[in-house]
């Protein structure tokens, strides 16, 4: 786990990877409230997109009492895999899955605690 700069001070970011269903390691980033909570918030970019570029939304959205996470999905920002590029949506929808699971074990975040937000192509891997 890497600690970046603090978007806020009352907020740390923090870098991580997660082991998906079928043993690739997908990075992700954690904007974490200095006071710990069981609430979350996870971000699923759009296309060619990453994790990173979700760093204006957090700081504007100030949910200082919430702890965000974003992911870069497979072939997309620190995740490996051809750029842009998976297998087929079904593999994303298991990775999506995967990722809200590993949230909620290794940070203590319930899953009816949470709210997912996704954009473009994120939402329709969300909805599926």
């Amino acid at each position: 786990m890497a600690v970046m700069p603090a978007s806020s001070p009352s907020r740390e970011v923090t870098e991580h990877s997660m082991t998906t269903w079928d043993g690739t390691e997908l990075f992700y980033r954690a904007w974490q409230p200095v006071i710990p909570t069981n609430k979350g918030l996870l971000l699923f970019h759009r296309g060619h997109e990453h994790s990173g570029r979700f760093q204006d939304l957090v700081d504007e959205l100030g949910l200082e009492e919430i702890a965000v996470f974003a992911w870069d999905a497979r072939g997309h920002g620190k995740s490996p895999g051809e750029r842009g590029y998976a297998e087929n949506l079904a593999d994303v929808v298991k990775d999506m899955d995967v990722f809200v699971r590993h949230i909620s074990r290794e940070h203590h975040i319930p899953l009816e605690n949470m709210v997912v937000l996704g954009h473009s192509v994120g939402a329709v891997g969300v909805c599926a």
